[in-house]
């Protein structure tokens, strides 16, 4: 019922079976002597085997961390979980549950961003699978953040499970019957561009509609501002200063903002447009998410277009039409110079974001590399002195 084991200076405790009212005593005294011959400031008490723990075995599992500098529940299985987090052991310590576990070989893969990558793995359900092997606190803030989203009445996939991937890492479970990919609607010409462009930019405009202050939320004027700051070594002075003074300038804002905000991360789902990955959720001027449509949309193919292709899988024509039409369509506007004026103000955040980006990935050292890094500053030298406000 009780092993233990040194590893890496923490003690492992293994529990298999039950704790109840009629064992726990002889459980504690078995514990206690596992601890006697293995003294460790640092417990993690393995439930993989533990099926029930009744109020006297979670008194065992107090006492013990009355005793114990650090312990740690690892491989909880859901029932003892709901144990574990109605009696409050969850705001105590950290109680990590069992996670079944999936292989996403052979799935169709359906979107990528910064931090992972979405799989189908059936009709009825989709999965992120995070580049972070260790992505539990992520998973656990985009979580916060997909309900943040959803009872503020935006339409969200919710997760509802966290897995472990064959091969190592974790991922998040979403159950999106026959849902396909604003990306796919188009490539398999069951919606034309514009048909899509106008569904994309109603659900655009339904999220910045809205206003939430949240400490979770990221503030983008204060990201934009630490992307140009990293920039004062590789921009003349003169466009330096006023990179920073346009970004500076922009009024504090809490408007809610998805922060990648493209074909890929909008599913269509019996009609409903449904937003996914959403740990890139944050808030401020909507010249920062345009940005960053800006980015996905041409900003990545600036010198190589077929990057366009790769990332969105569409032809980067077909992407820079549509990056126009969806400015066009937020702006509620057919005014060319109009729209020329807007997409400089969010080339200029793009950019520095892509600048930034490539020189932090090395690349100075590669000739693509240098290629966009000298577009993309060549690009802000010409556009900063036009522009005197990134507000519209």
């Amino acid at each position: 019922m009780v092993k233990g084991r040194e590893e890496d200076g923490r003690l492992i405790i293994s529990l298999a079976g039950e704790i109840n009212t009629f064992n726990a005593s002889q459980v504690e005294e078995q514990i206690q002597k596992i601890r006697e011959e293995h003294p460790c400031d640092s417990i993690e008490i393995d439930c993989d085997q533990l099926k029930y723990a009744s109020s006297a075995g979670l008194r065992v599992f107090l006492r013990l961390m009355q005793a114990v500098n650090e312990t740690v529940f690892t491989n909880v299985h859901s029932e003892l979980y709901e144990i574990l987090d109605m009696t409050g052991f969850t705001e105590m310590t950290k109680v990590r549950k069992a996670y079944r576990v999936i292989s996403v070989e052979g799935c169709e893969a359906i979107g990528q961003g910064a931090n992972g990558k979405v799989y189908r793995t059936d009709l009825e359900t989709i999965v992120k699978v995070y580049l972070n092997p260790d992505a539990l606190s992520e998973i656990h803030r985009e979580r916060e953040l997909a309900r943040l989203a959803f009872v503020a009445g935006v339409p969200t996939a919710i997760p509802y499970d966290v897995v472990r991937i064959e091969g190592g890492g974790y991922g998040s479970v979403f159950e999106l019957l026959n849902a396909k990919s604003f990306a796919k609607l188009i490539i398999g010409g069951e919606k034309t561009p514009d048909e899509v462009a106008e569904m994309s930019i109603r659900l655009l405009k339904l999220i910045h509609s809205k206003e939430i202050r949240s400490e979770i939320l990221p503030d983008m004027k204060a990201v934009a501002l630490n992307w140009a700051h990293f920039l004062k070594d590789y921009l003349p002075e003169d466009r330096f200063e006023k990179l920073i003074s346009l970004i500076s300038a922009v009024p504090e804002d809490i408007h809610l903002m998805h922060g990648d905000y493209h074909v890929k991360n909008v599913m269509l789902q019996n009609g409903e447009s449904l937003l996914i990955d959403m740990d890139t959720l944050c808030s401020g001027n909507p010249i920062f998410e345009l940005a960053s449509m800006y980015n996905a949309y041409v900003g990545f193919g600036l010198v190589d277009p077929e990057k366009t292709e790769a990332f969105l899988g569409m032809s980067a024509d077909i992407c820079a039409a549509f990056w126009r039409k969806s400015l066009a369509l937020y702006l509620d506007t057919n005014d060319e110079q109009w729209i020329d004026e807007v997409e400089a103000k969010a080339k200029i955040i793009g950019l520095t974001r892509l600048m930034r980006r490539e020189i932090r990935r090395d690349g100075l050292s590669r000739e693509d590399g240098r290629r966009m890094i000298e577009a993309c500053r060549d690009n802000l030298v010409e556009l900063l002195p036009g522009v005197d406000t990134l507000v519209f």
